[in-house]
């Protein structure tokens, strides 16, 4: 994946990783969309690998990872969609003969359910992995997780990843160490409180989420996923006409993480099925 960035409006910078494996002409675009305090980095080698028959890109989105983190503005799902539409308008991906799949995580499953509403016509496929979209309120590990974000300790960090996996003994030092050295970075907490309590506190809208009912989404979730329980699927399965929803065994909040290979082999069979 080559490590790039561009500006957008506003001389706003947007950090994000692209492959097209030996520079192969395609017309399926596959966008992925990280969760809260997370980066493009995150998805490990899965775009790198399905770039192989795929333009794969992972963003860093506004206000994460390599990205400005401007603080004169409010982290809402609308917010993120609309720098997300920019991204692809200056890239050349938009238009009327070009389509994109969007793979989201958690947050940044709400930001492609929203994108999608918004820019239906651009859309060819959804990929939802642990989506929030439906909480109500934090639960209480996102309480937890925002209290490791405000303040940065080891001990406090690891505590909320080691309940983030099926297994507390998965959690490397470097993923806690990096997340710290991120949160502590400047302007990082800004973005982080803003979109947590646009995340939280906000929903979809079911009779907006039915105007893209017939869109083909796969709807994957960690079976013990303590963050955003499985529960939080069932608007998904009520509304979605074309969907499948696939349970990934021993693995939390990002199963991509823990079971990298099932997650890439997943994506490429949804992906690689005709509409």
């Amino acid at each position: 994946m080559e490590d790039k960035s561009i500006l957008l409006n506003n001389n706003i910078k947007m950090r994000y990783l692209e492959s097209i494996q030996g520079n192969r002409v395609t017309n399926k675009h596959v966008l992925f969309i990280h969760g809260l305090g997370s980066s493009a980095d995150r998805w490990l080698d899965i775009p790198d690998a399905l770039s192989m028959y795929y333009h794969t890109i992972a963003i860093d989105l506004i206000g994460f990872g390599g990205s400005d983190k401007p603080t004169d503005i409010n982290y809402t799902i609308e917010k993120f969609s609309e720098f997300i539409l920019e991204f692809i308008e200056k890239i050349g991906i938009s238009g009327d003969d070009k389509k994109i799949t969007l793979v989201g995580h958690s947050l940044g499953g709400y930001i492609a359910v929203e994108f999608a509403i918004r820019n239906m016509a651009l859309i060819e496929k959804l990929v939802l992995l642990d989506s929030s979209g439906f909480l109500k309120e934090p639960t209480p590990l996102l309480e937890q997780y925002l209290n490791a974000a405000n303040y940065p300790t080891y001990d406090n960090v690891r505590s909320v990843f080691e309940q983030l996996v099926s297994q507390p003994w998965k959690v490397l030092p470097v993923v806690v160490n990096t997340f710290i050295t991120w949160i502590s970075s400047p302007g990082a907490k800004y973005p982080f409180l803003s979109a947590y309590q646009n995340s939280t506190t906000t929903q979809i809208d079911l009779s907006r989420l039915k105007s893209i009912q017939d869109i083909p989404t796969l709807i994957i979730w960690g079976r013990n996923d303590n963050l955003i329980p499985i529960e939080h699927s069932k608007p998904f399965k009520q509304v979605f006409k074309n969907y499948k929803l696939k349970m990934i065994e021993d693995a939390g909040h990002a199963p991509f993480i823990e079971k990298p290979a099932i997650i890439c082999e997943l994506l490429h069979s949804f992906l690689s099925e005709k509409n």
